[in-house]
């Protein structure tokens, strides 16, 4: 603040110019990782990239038991999950540190 306590509207404007380019550089560096989830103690394992897609699913072939597909549909299940909670976490944290404190501000929902 300054000029008696009135905004500097070009200082805020470049502070927003900054974050917006601070925010697109970590969602490029997010978008190029990938995180990994894992079911059955390690046996089916999946990984995610930062678009939330799942880009590898491995299978040990001990959990293939065509005689119990539902328990291998659900270590499925469970591992892509696993890897999406790790991937929001990921995310929620690189932005977080962009972000600050702002990710409260109304108007502002869900940035991470």
């Amino acid at each position: 603040m300054s000029n008696g306590g009135k905004m500097d509207m070009g200082a805020l404007l470049k502070q927003a110019q900054k974050l917006q380019g601070d925010v697109a550089k970590v969602q490029e560096e997010l978008a190029a990782m990938t995180c990994d989830g894992a079911a059955g103690g390690g046996m089916v394992t999946a990984t995610v990239n930062g678009q939330f897609e799942v880009v590898r699913v491995k299978i040990d072939k001990s959990v293939v038991d065509p005689s119990d597909i539902g328990m291998l549909e659900d270590l499925i299940t469970a591992a892509i999950n696993a890897a999406g909670t790790k991937m929001r976490e990921t995310s929620k944290q690189k932005m977080s540190g962009v972000m600050g404190g702002m990710g409260g501000l109304p108007g502002m929902p869900g940035m991470f």
